[in-house]
């Protein structure tokens, strides 16, 4: 239940970060309401809680754990990528977004291979 319930909030979270992102684009002054400002702080902090849940409940910090820090480490350059995205414009907004879905893909790949270095 659990999982289904994180699997939802992730799907709501890149959503509404590419959804904000696009009305940024083409009706900046709709990305100015309270409602765009808020939600995806509520979608994410609800997306961090499960996930949480998961890694306990899945007694995964008792075995290899490497799988999560790495995740936790991406998710940080993620936010930090999608704070670029939301303050700036032009290339360098674009090259972030690029940055923020890499690090997305990633993220999900190492969720359900459980491996940090899938690529080797």
């Amino acid at each position: 239940m659990i999982k289904l319930f994180h699997l939802t909030f992730i799907l709501l979270s890149i959503l509404s970060f590419v959804g904000k992102v696009i009305l940024s684009e083409t009706h900046p002054e709709v990305v100015k309401q309270k409602a765009f400002t808020i939600a995806p702080h509520v979608i994410n902090t609800v997306l961090l809680l499960s996930g949480f849940t998961l890694v306990f409940q899945g007694g995964w910090l008792s075995t290899e754990f490497g799988w999560i820090v790495a995740k936790l480490l991406v998710l940080i350059v993620y936010i930090g990528l999608g704070i670029v995205v939301m303050k700036t414009r032009g290339t360098t907004r674009w090259l972030a977004f690029v940055g923020a879905m890499a690090c997305f893909v990633y993220i999900g790949i190492v969720a359900v291979t459980k491996n940090a270095f899938f690529f080797i």
